[in-house]
């Protein structure tokens, strides 16, 4: 995020998104605000009209009108496919009267429009039509209405301000917009921020971050303020019971909702007889909500169908599912998408329905990403070490239905990770890492222990997952991830994993220096198993390499074999490199260092090195090296010196 911001964009706060640029002179009327699902996009909103409202804000506007795209849905169900602005306004807005209204309408640089979750609106904004309207009181369709407003032919001079998920964005033309903004979420000072002010006690609040912190992908989340108050929610049980008396904090998105859920349940124990019931009831709309892509729930579709209506009022539904009402709708939503994923998962775990298999089989060969994350939560619930908190109250689940799940998840996890497509191995891998459990990855993996994701796109998020179950199973073999572009940050993600590896290939990886001091971490961990790591053909440099010689020196470090072929070096790493030969902690015993710069004065750095008593190298590579006829007899002389005294080297120039 923070690269993104530097290079890309200019970091604004919300107070400056209406104010003019200080590069441009053109007013700024036409501002698309984009966001992933939770990241604070409608509270963005309701603070600008809180701020707006209360006179501290955006008073250049006279009046502020705010309209949700879900309740523009509604409209369009019903028997007005067509509408002017007039009258929407008047609809929303009902103590505006036609004069006032067309008072107010008279001077359009002083209104702001807020149409807040396009993601969610069932009309595409087709901005490259002709069918434009420049009256506000012509009945137009309404997206017709906000496409005028946005082309400035509606009201010329109001402001718009657009909210929407990126997906949604990629599919319309949104250069007509002066500002497109993105909201990043909480950076990592603003996490810790919110943990100790979650925890009242700032201390407290500093453990559960520093936990989070260790836990790669909790932390990986927490960038989004929905998942922050979720994961601090489920953590703040933990955390507030004595030492002595904590259980095994929670390591997986499974664990930390199970723990959630688990605290809503303690908090409603008495308020509600039936309680396995009526998750019943909310599991199965929420996978009836998954399975035809709806999040937004009204009380005749969805509610009164699955029998939710005795209980809507009750607080403890209040925990899962958020009430949204205008004058003439009320809706109903789960705090988050992922949350109703949960929820579906849990109604199979609490009342099994058919044939678990051939659903599960159904779900994997969907074509489709919908029912990705319940399969997570699945798999996840099968193994979970905290389920028994939440078994507490609801009793036991179904051991025939968790037997089921894990036979299919061991066989289908077994099938894809010894198969051939890296793709479906890497969503498998997810699977996997919501379940630690080491037994069924070792058996997943198979009694090679290799892995290949060579020649893949990684994000920093699925190195985690990579780092988490080969962590989880305590060795591997060979990890080859060959051609795959890693950044910084994925390297960083994947230093847990990478030192549970006897061998690493990372040739043409796009590594650079800045990935060098996590790389430096994995070979000099306490417990690092590595012996063999392939850095061929990334642009490292000198500065790389001596970040990296820190860990070779370390007396935890086991690596045996290093190869930098064509990392861009000079003689400027060889004083370094020449130093980790003569160190007493140094295993190595093949170095290649073929295809760069080194030169004369690099090979005699070398040689100093390699003259040392404590050099255990038998093997060194310099083709390619600019390196002269003389000094390459100099290398042949050493050999034949070290061999004379008994030690075995090949320098191959």
């Amino acid at each position: 995020m923070e690269e993104g911001a530097a290079e890309k964009c200019e970091r604004i706060w919300t107070e400056q998104l209406f104010r003019k640029s200080p590069v441009s002179v053109n007013p700024v009327n036409i501002i698309v605000v984009s966001g992933v699902m939770g990241i604070g996009k409608t509270t963005m909103v309701q603070k600008i009209m809180y701020d707006w409202a209360g006179g501290t804000q955006y008073q250049r506007f006279a009046f502020v009108f705010l309209f949700k795209f879900r309740e523009l849905n509604h409209l369009d169900n019903e028997n007005e496919p067509q509408m002017s602005l007039t009258k929407l306004i008047v609809r929303h807005y009902k103590y505006l009267n036609d004069g006032r209204l067309k008072e107010v309408l008279h001077k359009p640089e002083t209104l702001l429009f807020i149409f807040d979750g396009l993601d969610e609106y069932k009309h595409k904004l087709d901005f490259k039509q002709c069918q434009l309207c420049s009256n506000p009181d012509d009945e137009v369709p309404l997206h017709i209405l906000v496409t005028s407003l946005v082309s400035q032919t509606l009201l010329k001079g109001c402001t718009v301000l657009i909210t929407s998920r990126p997906r949604v964005l990629e599919n319309i033309d949104i250069k007509r917009a002066d500002r497109v903004m993105e909201i990043l979420g909480f950076f990592p000072e603003q996490r810790l921020m919110y943990c100790k002010k979650f925890f009242d006690d700032a201390d407290v609040g500093t453990k559960a971050f520093q936990y989070m912190e260790k836990n790669t992908i909790l932390y990986s989340m927490c960038f989004n303020p929905s998942y922050c108050w979720m994961i601090c929610s489920a953590l703040k049980s933990h955390f507030m019971t004595p030492e002595k008396e904590q259980g095994v904090a929670p390591r997986t998105v499974t664990e930390i909702f199970v723990l959630f859920l688990h605290n809503i349940l303690t908090n409603h124990r008495e308020e509600i007889k039936n309680q396995q019931m009526i998750l019943v009831k909310l599991g199965k709309m929420a996978f009836y909500g998954v399975e035809n892509r709806i999040h937004v729930f009204n009380e005749k579709q969805g509610i009164s169908t699955f029998g939710l209506q005795t209980v809507l009022s009750s607080p403890y539904l209040s925990g899962l599912l958020q009430r949204q009402s205008t004058l003439e709708h009320t809706t109903y939503v789960f705090y988050q998408f992922t949350l109703q994923e949960f929820m579906a998962a849990c109604s199979f775990y609490l009342e099994p329905s058919g044939d678990m298999e051939e659903m599960l089989e159904k779900w994997n060969s969907c074509k489709d990403d919908r029912f990705e994350i319940v399969t997570r939560f699945m798999t996840g619930l099968a193994w979970c070490s905290v389920l028994k908190t939440v078994e507490r109250i609801l009793g036991k689940f179904e051991g025939k239905t968790i037997q089921r799940i894990q036979e299919w998840m061991k066989h289908k996890t077994k099938m894809t990770l010894r198969g051939g497509d890296k793709s479906e191995a890497l969503r498998v891998c997810q699977w996997l890492c919501e379940t630690q459990n080491k037994e069924l990855i070792r058996d997943a993996i198979g009694k090679d222990l290799k892995m290949n994701f060579s020649v893949m796109t990684l994000s920093p998020l699925d190195c985690a997952v990579l780092a988490s179950v080969i962590s989880c199973c305590g060795e591997l073999k060979e990890l080859d991830l060959s051609q795959t572009p890693l950044t910084p940050q994925c390297i960083t993600r994947l230093v847990p994993g990478l030192s549970c590896c006897s061998k690493v290939w990372l040739r043409s990886c796009c590594l650079t220096a800045r990935c060098c001091s996590a790389l430096s971490l994995t070979i000099s961990a306490p417990n690092s198993q590595l012996t063999e790591l392939m850095l061929d053909n990334n642009n490292m440099e000198d500065s790389g390499v001596e970040q990296l010689c820190e860990g070779l020196r370390s007396a935890n470090c086991k690596l045996e074999e290093l190869r930098l072929w064509s990392c861009g070096l000079t003689s400027a790493c060889c004083s370094a490199l020449s130093s980790v030969l003569s160190s007493p902690n140094s295993r190595l015993t093949e170095l290649s260092l073929s295809n760069n710069n080194l030169g004369d004065s690099g090979a005699r750095q070398l040689s100093e090195g390699l003259r040392s008593d404590n050099c255990k190298l038998e093997t060194l590579w310099l083709q390619n090296n600019g390196i002269s006829r003389d000094e390459k007899e100099n290398l042949r002389s050493l050999q034949e010196e070290l061999r004379w005294s008994g030690r075995q080297l090949t320098i191959n120039t």
